[in-house]
């Protein structure tokens, strides 16, 4: 009897104990997740002419036209350079929160070190993405600055040169808002509002003016279709930018004026993809392609005081087919493009592929470039050989190259070195 008493009295003292000691509580969840990426990059480039270019050499676009000296009849943009720069090693953090509207909340923030301003700085910080997206089933929007809608992700040339195909293939970002749709599992359509920002067209009055003079934004609209090897999609752009809100002039002799460049664009792409080659293409045709770093702009002609403007139209495209191997991977590419002048004539040229003077133009530029990577776990050596020609000739004044055209070329030799984490 003693012993049952003993029992009963300690599961009671346990009972109690129990009781006056709160259960801990339930873990939460983590409503927030963030994630840090990017790369430490060093290429090293010699190339046998002078190009043009951008950031210190690093993008070489086209070789420059001959310059022949007074003194030595000697062409002097005929010279070798080379370099030596990190300026393009990149950090980002991509973040998640709690749903809002039922949607997924993703964003993103990149930069890198390819901001600076040629002759003046070196290795500033550049704003690459800085967006937010929210997904729902079937739908998704973006808002923020990222690639420009004609730079596709997921079709873009695998080249070691950093330029990423530049001059054939669009390369840029832009502040927008994008509405995507899938239609099915494998279509989706989307369509995007954009305003020009770090490569803005050319013109008459200062950066990015001619972009925020317009109150209409650039509109994209482009269809896709994806499954597990096949990646195809086509679009639409126009554009509608005002350089001028006045004539600049003054006095009497100063108007207001409206008057807009106005231009559109077509483009589609594809990819193939298996377990051991990727094969990808693009094409696109349109006016006023200088903001996607391409060939081309608008020309101007002035009546009564106001400037008006007429798009040159672009056409370019480009292949490269890649093997997909782990440790070893060569590639072969090759591009092209070709300026195809405006429809009316004009004064004045505005845009990319003119020579120093305004006398000279770009008539087509193409590219052929090999390379091989040899990968070791997060670490890549690129070693690629570019060689870029160009041929020049009289501009007239639809901004076309006339006459005979004069051939220069380039040659690139770069061993790019890349840690990524």
């Amino acid at each position: 009897m003693k012993k049952r008493y003993l029992i009963l009295l300690a599961a009671v003292a346990s009972f109690k104990g129990f009781s006056q000691t709160p259960a801990a509580p339930a873990p939460v969840a983590n409503d927030y997740s963030i994630s840090w990426y990017g790369f430490i990059r060093t290429d090293y480039m010699w190339d046998t002419r002078k190009s043009a270019q951008v950031r210190e050499d690093h993008l070489n676009l086209y070789p420059l036209d001959k310059s022949i000296n007074a003194g030595d009849g000697k062409d002097a943009n005929a010279v070798g350079q080379s370099n030596f720069l990190s300026v393009v090693s990149r950090l980002g953090v991509k973040v998640k929160g709690p749903d809002v509207w039922g949607a997924k909340v993703s964003g993103t923030l990149e930069g890198d070190f390819f901001g600076n301003f040629e002759g003046s700085s070196i290795g500033m910080l550049r704003l690459r993405h800085a967006y937010a997206q929210l997904d729902w089933k079937k739908t998704s929007l973006t808002m923020g600055q990222t690639w420009y809608p004609t730079f596709i992700p997921e079709v873009f040339p695998g080249v070691a040169n950093f330029s990423t195909g530049i001059m054939f293939n669009p390369f840029g970002w832009a502040s927008q808002v994008k509405l995507k749709q899938n239609l099915s599992k494998d279509l989706s359509i989307s369509f995007t509002a954009y305003k020009e920002r770090e490569f803005t067209t050319s013109g008459p009055g200062t950066q990015n003016s001619a972009s925020i003079n317009s109150a209409i934004p650039s509109i994209n609209t482009q269809l896709q279709y994806k499954n597990k090897n096949l990646f195809l999609g086509a679009g639409v752009e126009i554009k509608s930018l005002q350089p001028r809100t006045d004539n600049g002039l003054t006095g009497t002799a100063k108007l207001n004026t409206t008057e807009k460049a106005n231009s559109s664009s077509v483009f589609g792409y594809g990819k193939y993809a298996n377990d051991n080659i990727t094969i990808k293409a693009y094409g696109i045709s349109g006016g006023n392609l200088f903001n996607m770093v391409m060939l081309g702009g608008y020309i101007g002609s002035t009546a009564n005081g106001i400037e008006s403007y007429e798009a040159t139209k672009t056409s370019a495209f480009w292949v490269d087919i890649a093997s997909n191997g782990k440790a070893i991977a060569p590639g072969i590419f090759f591009g092209r493009t070709q300026n195809n002048g405006a429809d009316k004539a004009g004064t004045v040229a505005y845009g990319r592929g003119i020579g120093v003077s305004g006398a000279r133009m770009v008539d087509n530029v193409w590219r052929l470039s090999g390379r091989i990577d040899f990968k070791k776990n997060k670490f890549r050596i690129s070693p690629e050989l570019e060689l870029t020609s160009a041929d020049w000739g009289a501009a007239d004044a639809y901004g076309k190259a006339t006459g005979t055209l004069t051939n220069v070329s380039n040659f690139r030799t770069m061993i790019s070195c890349v840690y990524t984490f």
